[in-house]
């Protein structure tokens, strides 16, 4: 969906003639705009020059203001129309459509955790895959707060943009350090908001899938009075709501045909109801001595379930080859949660600007959002402790003389599904003056940037001290129904309150000035300077009960997690834009950037754009960048979490290889480090543009980027598979380190955590090659038609876990944390004919080799080799102009209904596909109305 700017209709109409008017000026301030990107440009032509003096614009990747017109743009350009034809509605969706956009944070992603891993609810963008953090997302040119709370990821909550008021996006897929400072490694993705808007325009849209559920409903209002030109001033409102329904994987046949019992039963969980009794040795040996059997047959491992073989389908399965093993059951957690969010959305933005005569505006803009998500994930879980008596079926084998108590691992269904409300909400207002004195095009801007995130227990989250205590005197019934007293203390226990909260603030000032210093052989010698200066705060807390970790399916940070940090950050730039003739222009740019405690970093900028003849344009440049270490990274206390379920080496040898002894879900601790320093990096690019008429034009650039110093932990797949050289990462109970909650014991050497330390470690390296195309303008006797292309071709993505380490790709490979595809396109053809339009488009993404690193607990063989295979969506939508004023849309998304392909993917909750860049809804069907009068 994503063009390039010579499709915009200012290319097309006002570009020949401004080039004709002022052709040296015009041909060296295009060649300044684009070496800073990595899109198309479109060839130079002549024609009959305006009558009205054009006006000068800043465009995204410069502070220079230019001509609109005067070149194409230096970024992929997604307009309002294109935005409306697919039928998205929010910035997270637009961002899904990107080419060059790879692993993004998702609600799939959030969903099914049910607040076990921190950022639930953070949908983020992130170009070329290389992460989040590394890419900056801007509203009308300036930044925004990042999602405030703490997590290995920093960056800007889409939620957080108010779509309905978005008139473009511009896509900068270049490191853009030396113009905006630190994040923008990947790229610059700005999200530009109506300006001079007239009239009313009201809309409507619903969706419902084709397979019930995740229905949509939305409304908007905008209006606006007042023509600057003409009055001197112009207000612009917008107001937002949308509603989504949720999505039960009940409600879906693709889940199902994922065959995951069958495929992945070592995914699966443990913890069924009725619960599995986890034997200690001496007791699984007792019951064999007195031949105790289970289904008919004499138990053989330390775990079992006494309704084996019939467990509890659907959602506890006798699964002899699952996680339970042969003697229990396995809890298929996939029948029992939620693929997509119930949301309820609002945003509402305002701007004004007022001349205020001899060339000078004042402005204002207001942003305010609020996304409210409802996050199912399962029930909740316990372990507990229980005495052998009040199991009849044992007590009378005479096993209480061995050991009296037992563990038993609970699925509490009956106290529901856990269930978090993660409301999200975002405060923006900015205000300055632009214009132009002593012959500058200055811009002056205070901006103050929220966001807030509140973290609330609904359903499913429990007391555990009052779990425990049920089940140790049998008013909880592990293997079966309840008694009455059993529900009352389950609902007794049932925890609904705010669990967390996090408030992120940026507040700051900017000035940025640009303006022709003298005349050289191909235009104007032009040059900008900027400062900015901000401060960033981050605030953190958690609630009595969390803190105190006695919230049952909550991990708590510890008495000491509430925190309150900040920073300032100062900085100055400086861009040249020097046409050394009217083919040759060379372009500089120098930004250094100073973070409090952190220290400083300069990011230099060179290029170069020769425009070879008027079909053919040639582009390079070559730069540095860096990323600031968040204030996460430098400041969160010790933050708790578990590993995938992985193999402990030391156990294997002590256990003759018992991997369902020695394989588990390890405590992690992720520790800070106020010491770290900023990332580098450091990318360069080459391209061509060739464009032999009005009617197509073809781009291709190559582009590299490598990252050192990385901000990172090591993973504890790694951390455990060379523990040579990470033993030191491992604690354990034998170990005397004096940790207070290692309870030291020479006889144990199970692990106690594994410590997961921030640190600058390694590198990362990304390059391909961005190709698009366009069509455009193609009159025939059935109408006139258009096509458009933006794809993503990698060519390498790899990344070191720690110093000296080998590269690991995961291009075309699930490593760590995702995958990065070989290919990806968005593809769109478009029809018109009078008042009927039609857009056919396709979204792909190559096959890739599996992650193929899980374990399966009961064989002691790692999963089966799996090719994932590619995702390809199209969709259709159709449009009536009835009248002038009414707009009516149609259209179908996923329009062959395709399911995400299988995946025996480990690192996301989700069984079966991975959740980062596939739809679970399916077929969506959705209806607009766009009614607009003036």
């Amino acid at each position: 969906m994503a063009r390039t700017a010579p499709l915009s209709r200012s290319t097309r109409t006002l570009r020949p003639a401004l080039l004709a008017r002022f052709p040296a000026s015009a041909c060296a301030q295009a060649a300044w705009l684009a070496l800073t990107a990595l899109t198309p440009a479109v060839a130079l032509a002549q024609t009959t020059p305006p009558a009205a003096e054009p006006q000068r614009i800043e465009i995204t990747g410069s502070a220079i203001k230019r001509i609109d017109g005067e070149t194409a743009l230096p970024v992929q350009v997604i307009t309002r129309e294109e935005i409306d034809k697919a039928g998205l509605t929010t910035a997270a969706e637009i961002v899904g459509r990107m080419s060059a956009s790879a692993n993004n944070l998702t609600d799939g992603v959030s969903i099914g955790t049910g607040g076990f891993r921190d950022q639930m609810g953070f949908n983020s963008a992130n170009l070329r895959g290389m992460g989040t953090s590394s890419t900056l997302v801007l509203l009308n040119g300036r930044r925004m707060a990042n999602f405030a709370s703490p997590g290995d990821d920093s960056g800007v909550d889409l939620n957080n943009i108010p779509a309905a008021a978005i008139d473009r996006v511009e896509v900068l897929l270049d490191g853009a350090s030396a113009i905006y400072g630190s994040d923008a490694i990947g790229g610059v993705i700005n999200f530009i908001t109506r300006r001079d808007y007239q009239g009313v325009d009201l809309s409507a849209y619903a969706g419902i899938t084709g397979e019930g559920g995740a229905s949509k409903k939305k409304a908007s209002i905008s209006a606006g009075f007042g023509s600057f030109n003409k009055d001197g001033f112009n207000l612009f409102g917008v107001l937002d709501a949308q509603k989504t329904g949720s999505l039960r994987t009940s409600q879906r046949k693709f889940i199902s045909d994922l065959k995951i019992p069958e495929r992945l039963p070592h995914l699966l969980s443990g913890v069924p109801n009725p619960a599995n009794i986890r034997l200690s040795g001496d007791q699984r040996d007792y019951l064999q001595s007195v031949n105790f059997e289970i289904g008919g047959k004499p138990i053989e491992t330390r775990t079992i379930n006494l309704s084996a073989p019939g467990c509890n389908p659907p959602h506890s399965l006798y699964l002899p080859d699952g996680i339970g093993g042969e003697d229990a059951c396995t809890y298929d957690y996939m029948r029992d949660l939620e693929l997509y969010p119930k949301s309820d959305k609002v945003s509402a933005f305002g701007r004004g600007v007022v001349d205020l005569g001899s060339g000078h505006q004042a402005f204002a803009e207001l942003s305010l959002t609020r996304a409210k998500s409802y996050y199912v994930g399962t029930s909740n879980r316990v372990n507990a402790l229980m005495d052998v008596s009040l199991i009849p079926e044992l007590a009378a084998t005479g096993l209480a003389s061995v050991d009296p108590e037992m563990l038993v691992r609970l699925r509490l269904l009956e106290a529901g599904q856990r269930t978090s409300e993660l409301t999200s909400t975002g405060q923006r207002f900015v205000t300055g003056l632009t214009g132009v004195l002593a012959g500058w095009d200055y811009d002056l801007g205070l901006n103050h940037s929220t966001s807030k995130v509140s973290d609330r227990d609904v359903q499913g989250y429990l007391n555990q001290t009052m779990v425990e205590e049920g089940i140790a005197d049998g008013r909880i019934n592990p293997f079966g129904p309840s008694s009455a007293a059993g529900l009352t203390l389950l609902e007794q226990a049932q925890i609904r309150e705010e669990v967390r909260r996090a408030t992120g603030t940026m507040d700051s000032i900017d000035v940025r000035a640009s303006k022709p210093l003298m005349a050289l052989t191909g235009g104007d010698l032009a040059l900008a300077l900027g400062a900015e200066f901000r401060r960033e705060t981050q605030k953190y807390h958690q609630s009595d009960l969390l803190a105190a970790d006695l919230i049952l399916g909550e991990v708590s940070q510890g008495a000491a997690a509430d925190f309150s940090n900040s920073r300032k950050v100062a900085a100055a730039f400086a861009e040249l834009s020097a046409p050394l003739t009217k083919q040759l222009e060379l372009q500089l740019a120098l930004r250094h950037e100073h973070y409090e405690v952190t220290g400083g970093a300069t990011s230099p900028k060179i290029g170069l754009r020769y425009t070879a003849s008027k079909e053919l344009m040639l582009r390079a440049s070559a730069g540095s960048g860096f990323r600031a270490p968040s204030l996460t990274d430098l400041y969160r206390p010790i933050t708790g979490g578990t590993s995938a379920t992985l193999p402990d080496p030391v156990c294997m040898a002590e256990n003759d290889n018992d991997l369902t002894y020695c394989a588990d879900l390890w405590e992690t601790r992720t520790y800070s480090n106020p010491a770290l320093k900023p990332e580098r990096s450091r990318q360069f690019s080459f391209g061509a543009v060739f464009e032999p008429s009005s009617k197509w034009s073809l781009s291709a650039d190559f582009w590299s980027v490598q990252k050192t110093d990385l901000i990172s932990t090591i993973g504890d797949d790694v951390i455990l598979s060379n523990l040579d050289k990470y033993e030191s990462l491992v604690h354990r109970y034998n170990e005397d380190e004096g940790f207070s909650d290692c309870d030291y014991d020479p006889d144990d050497s199970l692990i106690c955590f594994i410590e997961l330390r921030k640190e600058n470690r390694g590198a990362q390296r990304v390059s391909g090659v961005d190709l698009n195309a366009s069509l455009r303008d193609i009159r025939t006797g059935m109408g006139t038609f258009g096509a458009r292309l933006s794809g993503t071709w990698t060519l390498s993505s790899k990344q070191q876990t720690g110093n000296n380490d080998p590269y690991v790709s995961n291009l075309g490979k699930f490593v760590n944390d995702g995958v990065v595809q070989r290919w990806r396109h968005n593809l769109a053809v478009d029809w018109e004919s009078g008042d009927f339009g039609a857009t056919v488009s396709n979204s792909y993404l190559s096959g890739y080799e599996d992650q193929n690193n899980a374990i399966d607990t009961n064989t002691g063989l790692v999963v089966g080799a799996n090719k994932v295979k590619a995702y390809s969506l199209w969709n259709l939508s159709g449009s009536w102009a009835v009248t002038r004023a009414l707009t009516l849309r149609g259209g179908v998304q996923n329009l062959f209904d395709t399911a995400p392909p299988y995946s025996n993917q480990a690192y996301f909750f989700i069984s079966g596909y991975d959740p980062s860049y596939t739809d679970p809804r399916g077929r969506f069907f959705y209806l607009s109305a766009q009614y607009q009068f003036k």
